[in-house]
């Protein structure tokens, strides 16, 4: 007969659970809430409280063309550096695996980028990408006008994927290599004894095994790209040239600290949820289909 162990300290089990729950409601359902109060209703020019403006805000960004090239740059901007980010991880976990030369070397400083916070990676890198200093001052001279992120929209686009995608290497290197090396070294070495090659074994086992971890960190990285970018913005481009980096994170930032149109701002901030929500739900739907579990 099976024995089950019961937890009969109901008093001990509400102190560890009230703790989290303070915290969730503070950090998430109490803004989320006051997020939906803001976007639905318009402050008084004097005061005196909100008026109730249904749909109006959302009307009024959804008809803005302004507002439709956020999304547009946003969406560029995320999968960009979710393809960069996770193609160059997974190719440094490959080597790493592989136990090449340095690799604990390699190990331990490829994961260091990540721990940098966001807005003193946007400061070096608006420093190294700098038109006017550094390696990028040489290539300007050599080539004048090759590179200027300040009046170019699309070099200004590389300059912030590329501080993004740097930061998270690291994080998708710990996951790739984790899950590299949980493969039983058996299955590699009877591949190999079959003659397969390196590439063969990598996309015939190590890729198919590796499918739960991509798809984990695929939807990672959209996520995060769509809402941890703004110190990188902010510190680099500031959105610029011509609105070509500002990303929905930073309008919502803009539009509500600098414009005060705080409503304008919370119904932004609702629809970057809700589009957010919308492809993690897309892709649990149909990327999920192909992850092989077993």
């Amino acid at each position: 007969m099976e024995k089950r162990t019961l937890f009969t300290n109901k008093g001990l089990g509400i102190a560890l659970v009230v703790p989290q729950v303070l915290l969730i409601f503070t950090f998430f359902y109490w803004p989320a809430g006051q997020a939906l109060y803001w976007a639905f209703t318009l402050e008084r020019p004097w005061g005196g409280g909100n008026e109730w403006v249904g749909t109006s805000n959302f009307t009024q960004l959804l008809g803005d063309p302004v507002y439709w090239n956020s999304i547009l740059t946003s969406l560029i901007f995320a999968f960009s550096a979710t393809v960069l980010a996770m193609g160059v991880a997974l190719t440094m976990a490959l080597l790493v695996d592989r136990e090449l030369r340095g690799f604990r070397v390699y190990r331990t400083v490829l994961v260091w980028p990540y721990a940098i916070a966001a807005p003193a990676l946007g400061v070096a890198f608006r420093f190294i990408l700098a038109p006017e200093a550094g390696f990028m001052a040489y290539l300007n001279h050599a080539f004048p006008g090759l590179w200027n992120p300040a009046l170019n929209g699309a070099q200004a686009m590389i300059a912030i994927v590329i501080a993004y995608v740097w930061k998270y290497i690291g994080y998708n290197f710990i996951f790739f290599l984790a899950a590299l090396q949980a493969i039983p070294k058996s299955l590699i070495e009877a591949a190999a004894m079959d003659g397969s090659g390196l590439l063969r074994r990598i996309r015939d086992i190590q890729l198919p095994l590796l499918t739960p971890t991509i798809f984990f960190l695929v939807v990672i990285n959209l996520t995060d790209s769509f809402t941890d970018s703004f110190g990188i913005v902010d510190l680099m481009t500031a959105g610029g040239p011509n609105r070509a980096t500002e990303l929905m994170v930073y309008k919502i930032f803009f539009d509500g600290f600098k414009g005060l149109d705080y409503s304008g701002a919370a119904a932004q901030s609702i629809i970057l949820m809700l589009l957010v929500i919308a492809l993690t739900v897309f892709q649990f739907r149909f990327l999920e289909r192909r992850v092989h579990y077993k």
